[in-house]
């Protein structure tokens, strides 16, 4: 077989060598190794980039990757899966900001809500209360009719994460669910309903693990990684000390987003771990969605018939940049200097004048918004 032909498959293959994440990809692309080249190296180069004996490379594993990503890439093809490497555009763009993000993705359904403007992942015990079942149900309910081109993302588990989805559909948001093995299965079986809502409504189904992994309970935890990763910011409804939740609150912290978590009585059990997060300063608490909206600085919808008016002594070369905003919400700047044609740095020393006279609002990921008026 001609692998330069066949650079799917080679990134097959590579995504699933052990220990390949995104970060150790981007090492071989500064050396200007790509998959293909991978399966074509001597071992002892290979072992050169990354410090690894040459034998962890050796032809015969290589061979076996190989073998395996064809039978992978045949389900792929006939389930019209995504395969998303970490240097695809179509891959997570807030995930490539964390260190231990996969080389691979696999998702079924919409693939681009992974990089919706607005990414909100709501997750908890999988024994909810009602208390914490009718809060997710009126935050997603109330986030749906403040802000635009919301996704709602969790791990279709019971408990909080199943609410979260529910009430995604329920509102008309593209919801998201990160799965902790192969798209050949859903797990819980008693949620395939709902997964299939989820795709027939605009949402993804999206997983790290080929058909062929096997399932066990590392997975899940560490599928909170990417719940976390692809999210601007992570609500914690309720958990106690320890738990998924707890984890993927950690992470989302430890990657520097934002993490908010519902407080409850001091005597309940799926409030003490929330309100150890908040205690501990690693969330910050919410009690409705107005808490999130005002953190993240997205801006509010506005009323029907009410038009929101600039200010008439806006400095001449603030206006493009405003206006730029306003066809494009939280923009990067990229996509600034792209829209405006403007070069970076020139961008750069404009936007922080404009932050600095509250025109403009810096956002996570290196997105920029007009501030929202109260």
């Amino acid at each position: 077989m001609n692998l330069a032909s066949d650079e799917k498959l080679c990134r097959l293959a590579f995504a699933s060598y052990r220990n390949i994440t995104a970060s150790t990809a981007a090492k071989f692309v500064d050396r200007g190794v790509t998959p293909v080249d991978f399966f074509t190296m001597p071992a002892t180069a290979l072992g050169a980039i990354t410090g690894v004996r040459p034998d962890f490379f050796s032809e015969e594993r290589r061979a076996k990757a190989l073998e395996v990503a064809r039978e992978e890439q045949i389900f792929i093809d006939t389930h019209n899966i995504a395969s998303l490497f970490c240097s695809d555009s179509t891959y997570p763009q807030r995930l490539t900001l964390c260190d231990d993000a996969p080389a691979m993705l696999y998702a079924i359904g919409d693939a681009g809500a992974l990089n919706a403007r607005r990414v909100v992942s709501i997750v908890g015990t999988r024994h909810c209360t009602a208390y914490g079942a009718d809060f997710t149900r009126r935050l997603v309910e109330d986030l749906a009719g403040a802000v635009d081109n919301l996704v709602v993302v969790s791990g279709l588990a019971y408990g909080i994460d199943i609410c979260a989805h529910r009430a995604a559909l329920a509102a008309g948001v593209p919801t998201g669910a990160v799965v902790a093995h192969g798209l050949n299965t859903i797990y819980p079986a008693d949620h395939r309903s709902d997964a299939q809502r989820i795709l027939a409504d605009g949402g993804f189904i999206a997983t790290e693990y080929s058909s062929k992994s096997i399932v066990h309970k590392g997975n899940f935890l560490a599928r909170n990684r990417i719940v976390a990763g692809i999210s601007d910011v992570t609500v914690v409804v309720e958990s106690d000390f320890s738990g998924g939740a707890m984890s993927t609150a950690r992470m989302a912290s430890a990657y520097g987003r934002e993490v908010m978590a519902l407080p409850g009585r001091v005597n309940d059990t799926y409030s003490r771990g929330t309100n150890q997060l908040i205690a501990s300063g690693v969330a910050s608490l919410i009690r409705d969605a107005g808490d999130l909206i005002d953190m993240m600085n997205w801006p509010r919808r506005p009323a029907d018939g009410v038009q929101q008016q600039l200010a008439l002594d806006i400095p001449e070369d603030y206006v493009p940049v405003l206006d730029a905003l306003k066809a494009s919400p939280d923009a990067t700047v990229n996509d600034l200097c792209l829209a405006l044609a403007m070069p970076f740095p020139q961008l750069s020393s404009l936007l922080f004048r404009m932050e600095l006279d509250d025109y403009v609002v810096a956002l996570p990921g290196g997105r920029y918004a007009i501030p929202a008026k109260s």
